[in-house]
């Protein structure tokens, strides 16, 4: 939808797809202060550049001359030798601004896409073998030339606030009461080093338990190599990024180290679009067995040295002509990453300078719900020694002071739908779960096990009163929002980078610049000319180009952890169903208080 105002002979257009809250040019649902520059053309050579929200000083307006009615030059284009070969000047020689020609969509909208209006209205036929092919390549190459020179004159968004919080449904703090908390990349966010040790011990595991080849334990960790959200196909051995379509991004899929050509991909699945029985069964919110799994998801940051190891060896093996089953592999990586948790646990505890990051804010965002009269509670898988010592080094000595109730070892999701479970107060001091009948749940004390039927029971704690935060979309957040009404908050840790990327001016630049490069081949896709065609083509591998460029600049082999080349990912999208608010840090929240309202934006990337 387009907002259109007309006036004498000027006609201004501001995109209302961009909204305040999203970045449309790039589909990740992040804040932003004012909407994404757009471009249009109207019959009779009216065009326009502005931005939603814009003032006088940044929206530049064209009559059908092409001569500006107001707003000035902006930045200019990206660093050329960067991101594609843009090679066109905004100046005249005399360094004044060049006004831009009236052209980038001379097709009339009522006209078929293979004709063409000339500038005087009258119609010309471009059916192939014309006599006016030189005409139509001509005024191609001036419609490339001048929507570069349009995309010059944007000024590019606004950064966005990458330690902001975002609404993917309407939530009202007033209206929370009880605030919940899972531990892991939560409340305790971990160093890289984390990553390098559970890779190592899950190595040695692989090779004394399982007898894999002496080689496999010079493989190292990688820490660049894959991203959240992926898919391991656990019946083909292929690792792959799929979007909110169940479609596979060809490009982004990979068997080990090596990535796999397209022809293959499409030679295995028979088509880009995988079967959503094949991807998604019906019972994963609750993590199903893997014996019945056809794809294990990346779902959280501990997942991402499984997946490293298990892409080493599979490279390993299929370079040295090791036959191996796909199948097989992943579930003996699989149990011998989950098997050093314990001894994880313990090295973490002995040295949590190395291991955790310290947040100076946790500390007093814990106080400010406190003192605002917030019930807060604590739900996690990992064991009370290793919270203990995280906590005591994040939040201080005290930190149990900040909790109405601390829940340890719960096993969630089974916590969630299970109700047969019940509660036991562990003693630290003999470190020991004791017999008796838990009756009511008190602070300062420490519960093991039990369910969320049982804790609502006993807490009284219910319903769209209660918000919790966690990092992992099913495990933490799916169940208490489908089934039990909780709001909920995702922990996204690597939402700050993806943020500071897009916020990079070449970034920006190069995906501005793809929005008109697209447009151009939307308008003039259908002509039939051939010299038409091979510049149509040019075009499309220019497009390509920038695609793979903007791609890499995320992560070389998979891109962005929210974004296809065309669509949201398939991570993102179940993210934004099961959270209503998300952002990098439990401690942003500071930056609001706690009688604030979070709105969701409008945009297309829903």
């Amino acid at each position: 939808m387009h907002k259109l105002n007309f006036k004498s002979s000027v006609v201004s257009i501001v995109s209302s797809h961009s909204r305040d809250g999203l970045a449309s040019f790039t589909g990740l649902e992040v804040a932003r202060s004012s909407g994404t520059v757009c471009l249009s053309h109207f019959p009779g050579g009216a065009f326009c550049i502005g931005r939603r929200h814009s003032t006088s000083s940044d929206a530049v307006t064209y009559d059908k001359t092409g001569a500006p009615v107001r707003g000035k030059n902006y930045n200019k284009f990206l660093n050329r030798k960067s991101l594609g070969n843009f090679r066109y000047s905004s100046q005249n020689d005399d360094n004044t601004v060049r006004s831009p020609p009236p052209i980038i969509n001379n097709l009339p909208s009522r006209k078929p896409l293979h004709q063409s209006t000339d500038i005087q209205g009258s119609t010309k036929s471009l059916h192939p073998g014309s006599n006016n092919s030189g005409d139509l390549k001509s005024q191609l190459r001036k419609a490339y030339d001048d929507a570069l020179h349009f995309c010059h004159s944007k000024k590019l968004p606004e950064d966005v606030d990458p330690s902001a919080v975002f609404a993917c449904n309407r939530l009202n703090l007033r209206d929370i009461e009880v605030y919940g908390f899972d531990y892991d990349y939560t409340l305790v966010c971990y160093r890289k080093d984390l990553e390098t040790l559970i890779y190592n011990l899950g190595r040695e595991v692989l090779l004394d338990r399982f007898k894999y080849p002496e080689a496999i334990r010079k493989l190292e960790y990688d820490p660049g190599f894959a991203v959240r959200g992926l898919h391991y196909d656990i019946k083909k051995g292929l690792l792959l990024k799929v979007d909110c379509f169940m479609q596979v991004q060809l490009g982004s899929v990979y068997r080990g180290l090596s990535a796999v050509k397209d022809e293959e991909v499409l030679e295995l699945y028979g088509s880009r679009k995988i079967p959503v029985t094949y991807i998604e069964p019906p019972h994963q919110y609750n993590t199903p067995n893997t014996e019945s799994l056809n794809m294990a998801q990346l779902a959280d940051l501990f997942s991402l040295p499984e997946m490293n190891l298990l892409c080493n060896v599979t490279e390993y093996l299929h370079q040295n002509g090791i036959d191996y089953h796909p199948e097989s592999l992943f579930r003996d990586v699989k149990e011998s990453v989950q098997s050093i948790h314990p001894v994880m646990h313990q090295i973490v505890s002995k040295n949590p300078e190395k291991y955790l990051e310290f947040d100076p804010f946790m500390r007093e965002y814990l106080k400010t719900l406190r003192d605002n009269g917030k019930n807060v509670f604590l739900i996690t898988n990992s064991p009370y020694n290793f919270v203990n010592k995280g906590l005591s080094y994040t939040v201080g000595e005290d930190w149990q002071n900040f909790f109405d109730v601390v829940v340890v070892a719960a096993r969630k999701p089974h916590f969630f739908s299970s109700d047969s479970i019940p509660f036991r107060v562990y003693d630290p001091t003999l470190d020991a779960r004791l017999w008796e009948k838990v009756t009511k749940m008190e602070s300062g004390q420490i519960y093991y096990g039990g369910t969320l039927k049982q804790f609502q029971s006993l807490t009284g704690w219910k319903g769209d009163k209660v918000v919790y935060f966690g990092d992992h979309a099913y495990t933490d957040l799916a169940d208490v929002t489908l089934h039990h009404g909780w709001r909920t908050g995702a922990i996204i840790k690597e939402l700050e980078h993806e943020i500071e990327t897009l916020n990079s001016p070449d970034f920006k630049s190069a995906m501005n610049w793809l929005q008109f490069l697209t447009s151009l081949l939307e308008t003039y896709q259908d002509l039939e000319d051939p010299e038409a065609q091979q510049i149509i083509k040019e075009w499309w591998h220019e497009r390509n180009l920038i695609r793979k460029k903007t791609k890499a600049i995320f992560n070389p082999q998979f891109g962005s952890l929210f974004r296809t080349h065309l669509n949201p990912t398939f991570f993102s999208k179940r993210l934004f169903r099961f959270a209503d608010i998300y952002t990098s840090s439990v401690t942003n929240l500071m930056k609001y208080s706690t009688r604030h309202t979070f709105y969701p934006r409008r945009g297309e990337s829903r």
